[in-house]
């Protein structure tokens, strides 16, 4: 798979984006934490190669929400990987479910994240910031 061109993997379905400074991934199908783990493996290759300023991730898995454990593991994993320069929002417009762990455990290792609901409310805060 090229780096911007969508693919298949373990069952769900990325595609990356670029903008200006700004990387926008959308994952698609059915969601684990293996999928989760693996398309975050993905995104941590593509902001090493493109240096973005923001991050905008369209979640769109559907399936078992992941456990606060397995939240602080997977950003526990991304430690020193590249994202700390990266404004990240995360959204989750099928439900936000227990991602806000994933934006506590982001805060406490220095990554500046948050959580939407809505890609519209995600890009004016990329765009923007505050609270």
């Amino acid at each position: 798979m090229k780096a911007g061109d969508p693919g298949d993997c373990a069952g769900y379905r990325i595609e990356f984006e670029s903008s200006g400074p700004l990387l926008r991934v959308r994952v698609t199908g059915a969601g684990s934490y293996a999928a989760t783990v693996d398309y975050w493996r993905q995104i941590l290759a593509e902001v090493q190669a493109r240096k973005p300023g923001g991050l905008l991730l369209v979640d769109e898995l559907q399936g078992p929400a992941l456990t606060a454990g397995e939240w602080q593991s997977l950003v526990d994993g991304t430690r020193q990987q590249g994202l700390e320069t990266v404004r990240i929002a995360h959204v989750k417009p099928l439900g936000l479910q227990s991602v806000e762990h994933c934006e506590i455990y982001a805060r406490e290792v220095g990554l500046e994240a948050r959580v939407f609901d809505n890609e519209t409310n995600a890009r004016l805060w990329l765009r923007y910031g505050g609270a």
